[in-house]
Parts: structure tokens; sequence; C-alpha cells
């Protein structure tokens, strides 16, 4: 697989194959603004430098701390019943 170049446009098909992630898991992304895209000609367009961000050790952080987060709620929720 070639590298990721910070500066290259790139398709959500090849985002896909570089993250490793699903159709849905994707649009997800986009649709959430984890993923930051431009829409040409009604197709996203993705920079390199935003799927290097998305792997970065900062992004996964940040989604531990959500996830955490997340799951602090649901507990407090549960733990009213």
């Amino acid at each position: 697989m070639k590298e990721i170049n910070p500066n290259e446009i790139y398709t959500t098909e090849e985002a896909r194959s570089f993250l490793k992630i699903s159709e849905s898991t994707i649009k997800r992304h986009l649709k959430n603004g984890i993923l930051k895209a431009n829409k040409v000609g009604g197709r996203y367009r993705i920079w390199g430098k935003e799927i290097l961000r998305l792997v970065s050790p900062q992004a996964e952080n940040k989604a531990i701390r959500a996830y955490q987060k997340i799951k602090r709620k649901a507990v407090r929720t549960i733990e009213k019943w």
C-alpha cells in the first residue's frame, strides 16, 4: 500500500482503504465531522492531512475520552433505574 501524502486529495474509497473501515463508518465520520472533507460534484474529497490527523495519537486519545464520557453517562443512567 502506498504512503499517505498530506498534500494529496483522496476519494472516500481511497480513504476507506487507508483506514481499513467500512463504507458506513466513513459516512458516519463525514457526517459527524470526525473526518473533514469537501464535496466536489456530489462526491467527497479528503485531504491526506485529514486522514493522517484521524490516525494520530491525539485523535485516538480524544476518541477514548469521548467513549469514557459516554460510558460514565450510561452507567449513571442505569444506576438510576
